[in-house]
């Protein structure tokens, strides 16, 4: 007679069927397991997303061209934006106006200092063609980047001409810009941008190796565009 313990060591065991799950719990298991695969990938996309939405914006609002302001005093919103689009229609495309203050007395160093870092590396870049400023000569003196008017490299030919007054040029002196406003001192004050820009002076960048800048044949065609008829 088998003992009691051979019984129990013999015995039929069936596995236990395993209940099948129901659609909300398998729902619940996966997400249980997967939860933060999908945070993370979650995540990535909306960062990816907003790099993209950047990427976009900055391609759809890069421009055809650019120029820089280089001056003592930042121009009103008004005139920086008619000159601007005045330079746009005549190039045909959109032309961006770079401002950059250069060195003076008084609270407005500190930002002297950090616009000549940005003018640096504008420079440095490529960005600007066409440079606007009240003080060419100071300018080349320390910058020695402008290209002779007569095409030549400052190196190459010594002593030259390299930039026009606003008023030497015929097509500048004829745009249209009408009146711009600003706020001095709490009050409001109207002049005529023609007038303003007046005083300014006109010049083209030049290049020493292959890095030039965007579109350069453009920017030579608006270059002759705003000097013809020029007189030195």
């Amino acid at each position: 007679m088998a003992s009691a313990y051979l019984k129990w060591k013999y015995r039929d065991v069936r596995p236990d069927v395993p209940r099948e799950l129901t659609a909300k719990e398998r729902r619940a298991n996966w997400w249980h397991y997967h939860k933060w695969h999908i945070g993370a990938l979650a995540l990535l996309l909306l960062v990816l997303g907003d790099w993209g939405l950047h990427a976009w914006n900055a391609m759809r609002n890069a421009p055809d061209y650019q120029a820089a302001y280089v001056a003592a005093n930042l121009l009103p919103e008004d005139a920086a934006a008619a000159l601007e689009t005045a330079l746009s229609e005549l190039a045909g495309g959109k032309v961006r106006l770079n401002q950059y203050l250069t060195a003076q007395p008084g609270e407005a160093a500190w930002y002297a200092s950090a616009s000549g870092v940005q003018l640096l590396a504008d420079l440095e870049a490529c960005e600007s063609f066409l440079f606007f400023t009240d003080a060419p000569e100071t300018f080349q003196a320390s910058y020695q980047i402008l290209r002779n008017l007569d095409g030549t490299l400052p190196d190459e030919a010594g002593e030259s001409a390299f930039c026009l007054s606003w008023n030497e040029c015929p097509a500048l002196a004829a745009l249209e810009f009408g009146t711009y406003s600003e706020t001095i001192l709490g009050q409001e004050v109207t002049g005529d941008c023609q007038t303003l820009f007046s005083g300014l002076y006109l010049a083209r960048r030049g290049f020493w190796n292959e890095k030039t800048c965007k579109n350069p044949e453009g920017c030579e065609q608006l270059w002759e565009m705003l000097t013809e008829g020029a007189v030195s």
